[in-house]
């Protein structure tokens, strides 16, 4: 009977609406097969930078590390396990969505994290990820004592993200950095609010009937992991590779005001990094 009813269990957590998270969009509004169908279709965004990604910062990988590219091809799978939990609002799918998450935060720290800031008994960084690895692991076992708060406690990266972006800006003068740290931050910031306003707002959109906060922040926490990726990405350059003069341009067009950032490789001579 104890194995029945575990596999009922099992099988209750694939079950539509098994997610004890339920966002503020209507369910069921579009489609009777398809839960929160905004905040599903939003979760596309991730299918068209993902790529674009990997491709612009191919010179930067094949240069520094080719492990970077996980870190967007990471990102195509938490496109496709938040589809799957916005389409369902099942337990599986939005533990596929935050571990998802939680497993491109683990490889951005163990690749991008700069080594003046390792804790004391760290030398390298080979160390420094088997740590990553053993949070990371202890962390995605720990996700399921208690799921409603996994949410929150993905989104406390962001503050240590910031502050570690704090301490690595404060000695760079170079404007256009300057400026893609300011745009990363307000990106980032203009995100977490929707985030939070569909989450302890969501009466107060529904009566403007205007409940899509969180397929907004799909779209733009994509744009600003891109232009925050970017950045650090930059920085780790000019501290891991100074000698290949690395530099910043956007896609499609470097004189366009809005575009995706990307790192350039100038030379291949040794010289002094600019922060």
């Amino acid at each position: 009977m104890g194995g029945v009813y575990s596999l009922e269990k099992m099988a209750g957590s694939f079950s539509y609406e098994s997610s004890e998270i339920d966002w503020c969009e209507d369910n069921y509004r579009h489609s009777e097969h398809v839960v929160e169908f905004f905040n599903t279709t939003s979760s596309f965004v991730f299918f068209i930078v993902s790529p674009i990604m990997l491709y612009l910062l191919h010179p930067y990988a094949k240069e520094r590390n080719l492990a970077i590219h996980l870190v967007w091809v990471m990102m195509i799978f938490v496109g496709i396990f938040s589809a799957y939990f916005h389409m369902t609002l099942s337990f599986v799918g939005q533990m596929l969505d935050e571990l998802s998450i939680l497993w491109v935060l683990a490889v951005g720290y163990a690749i991008w994290f700069p080594r003046k800031l390792f804790p004391w008994f760290i030398k390298d960084r080979s160390t420094f990820s088997k740590l990553v690895l053993v949070i990371t692991v202890v962390s995605s076992v720990s996700s399921f004592v208690k799921p409603t708060v996994n949410a929150y406690a993905l989104n406390c990266f962001g503050l240590h993200l910031l502050y570690t972006l704090f301490l690595e800006m404060r000695c760079c003068t170079d404007q256009k950095v300057l400026r893609l740290a300011k745009l990363s931050v307000a990106l980032w910031g203009l995100a977490i609010s929707c985030w939070i306003s569909d989450r302890v707002g969501c009466s107060f959109w529904q009566r403007l009937n205007f409940c899509y906060l969180h397929g907004i922040w799909h779209i733009l926490i994509v744009i600003a992991v891109a232009y925050g990726s970017t950045l650090i990405a930059y920085l780790d350059a000019n501290y891991e590779i100074p000698y290949s003069l690395p530099g910043l341009q956007y896609w499609p067009n470097d004189k366009w005001a809005v575009g995706l950032p990307h790192i350039v490789l100038k030379a291949t001579t040794k010289t002094q990094k600019r922060c």
